[in-house]
């Protein structure tokens, strides 16, 4: 992969990356047509990273089809599919990892305390095997991409990073893989993420700017649908993910929640 990315760089080409764990969706398809847009050689990976899994998290039974990913991404005209293993990666005696002071202790990271560790680390790796010119990343999982700008500024990284709007299916759930393993019963109270996000919109277009009284309604709605299990609902600078008390001009809603013991997460920009 190391050796390839440098004969496209000799020859003048400018590499888009799109990093995923696989099992491609739409909204992974997305990510590659906005590659295309940047880039003339598009690579895509698919790695389902350990090291960003709890022991308790679901790195089992995360959903993985290879051969329908490397379809999808033949069909999308995707250059290069990088496939490393786990001891491509991480071999034996592998020591070294990357980790940031502030912004993974909000939202995900409060839970899920190794998450980012293992996501900034991976991706640095992924960096410096491809070697992109630019790499694009899903809004969806907005604290991920704030995470890796900031790593990129931190650590001279010369990539152009881009965030892609979510994606979302017909129902406005957020297209996600772990969707695949919520069971067809539970996909109203899935649903009830982005309704209850849209609420949230239409409570400070009433006037409501008390980011408690906003969480507790969101709080409400989610909890009255079968099989949920907050995991936070949060207010926060869009920038820095500090919990607001009252509504900025711009601010960060995202959920975390179980539904079924599937994971699912969610954002939304609120404005006033």
């Amino acid at each position: 992969m190391q050796d390839g990315t440098d004969r496209l760089r000799r020859k003048g080409r400018t590499i888009a990356f799109v990093p995923t764990m696989g099992y491609l969706h739409e909204g992974h398809l997305s990510l590659i047509r906005e590659g295309e847009k940047h880039g003339d050689h598009v690579v895509l990976s698919i790695f389902v990273n350990p090291t960003q899994f709890g022991p308790e998290e679901d790195l089992d039974a995360y959903p993985r089809s290879i051969e329908n990913d490397l379809a999808l991404a033949e069909k999308e005209g995707v250059d290069t599919v990088f496939l490393p293993n786990e001891k491509d990666l991480y071999p034996e005696r592998y020591e070294t990892y990357v980790s940031q002071e502030t912004l993974p202790n909000h939202l995900c990271g409060l839970n899920r305390p190794i998450h980012f560790r293992g996501v900034a680390t991976v991706v640095t790796k992924l960096f410096n095997i491809v070697k992109p010119h630019v790499a694009v990343f899903g809004q969806k999982d907005y604290q991920q991409l704030l995470v890796i700008k900031q790593m990129v500024r931190d650590l001279n990284f010369g990539i152009e990073i881009i965030g892609a709007p979510t994606l979302r299916e017909s129902d406005g759930l957020a297209m996600s893989s772990r969707n695949a393993n919520l069971p067809a019963h539970l996909r109203p109270s899935a649903r009830s993420l982005s309704q209850s996000m849209h609420h949230a919109q239409d409570l400070l277009h009433r006037g409501e700017t008390d980011a408690h009284v906003i969480i507790q309604e969101t709080s409400d709605y989610i909890s009255s649908h079968p099989e949920t299990d907050i995991d936070y609902v949060s207010l926060c600078d869009p920038n820095t993910l500090v919990d607001v008390d009252s509504i900025l001009p711009q601010t960060l809603m995202a959920l975390a929640v179980k539904v079924g013991g599937v994971r699912l997460i969610d954002s939304m920009i609120l404005t006033q």
